[in-house]
This record gives structure tokens, C-alpha cells and sequence, in this order.
């Protein structure tokens, strides 16, 4: 499975190359990133708004659009952070080894592309699992 998406890694290549731990706190932290540029969006909404009165027509129309552009902005950040935070979170749930109860410690045996999953083997006991997103 080839990732397109150059600034979150996949869950098997980020397991691969930084480990769970690593890539689930980099998911909330590019979750997070999303959140504030939303509010930034939210922001430059309420601006906009503000920019509406007592300007000539073109001044309005360049404000309705920049009122879409960050409203289009803010909408698309709030869905990405919604879902890289759900999607990190709901694969959290399953990182712990259900024999060792050990959390995190987990190696890639293979990426299932055809389930969606990822197979799993925890470091500690060797138990194997998959992690369904």
C-alpha cells in the first residue's frame, strides 16, 4: 500500500520507523495543528465579517471571498483533525497485547491492504494481532 499523504506516515510504516508511541503522539499532534488552523480560519472569518462594513463594492467582493476560501479552509481542518484524532484513537484502543497487557510495543509482521488492517506482534511476548482502523 503506497501512502500519498507525505506528512502523516501509515500506521505500518510508522510502527516500521519511529514505533507505535512515536507515531500515535505525532497523529494528535498533527490532529491538533489541524484544530488551531481551524480556529485561525474561525478568526479570519469573524475579520472578514468586520471588513464588510463601509467598504466600496469591489472591497466586497474580494471580502465574500476570502469569507469562502476561509470558511472552505476552516471546514476541511475541522473534518482532518475529527478524523486523524478518532483514527489514532480508535487504533490506541487496540495496542495493548491481550496476554502481556504490555502497550505500544508492537512490531509490523505484515500490512494487510486487502482488510485494512494492520498485522501486529507485540515485542514482549511475541503475541500477534491485528489492528483494524
Amino acid at each position: 500500500m503506497v501512502n500519498r499523504n507525505y506528512l502523516n506516515r501509515s500506521l505500518a510504516d510508522g510502527i516500521r520507523k519511529v514505533g507505535f508511541r512515536k507515531w500515535y503522539e505525532h497523529e494528535l499532534l498533527s490532529s491538533h495543528a489541524h484544530m488551531l488552523l481551524a480556529l485561525l480560519s474561525t478568526i479570519a472569518l469573524m475579520a472578514t465579517l468586520e471588513l464588510f462594513h463601509g467598504s466600496s463594492l469591489g472591497e466586497k467582493l474580494l471580502n465574500a471571498l476570502l469569507f469562502m476560501i476561509s470558511g472552505a479552509v476552516g471546514l476541511w481542518a475541522l473534518r482532518r483533525y475529527l478524523y486523524l484524532l478518532s483514527h489514532a484513537e480508535a487504533l490506541a484502543d487496540q495496542a495493548n497485547c491481550q496476554v502481556c497487557e504490555a502497550y505500544g510495543l508492537l512490531n509490523v509482521v505484515e500490512d494487510d491492504a486487502r482488510h485494512d488492517g494492520v498485522r501486529v506482534k507485540c515485542r514482549k511476548c511475541s503475541h500477534e494481532w491485528t489492528l483494524l482502523p
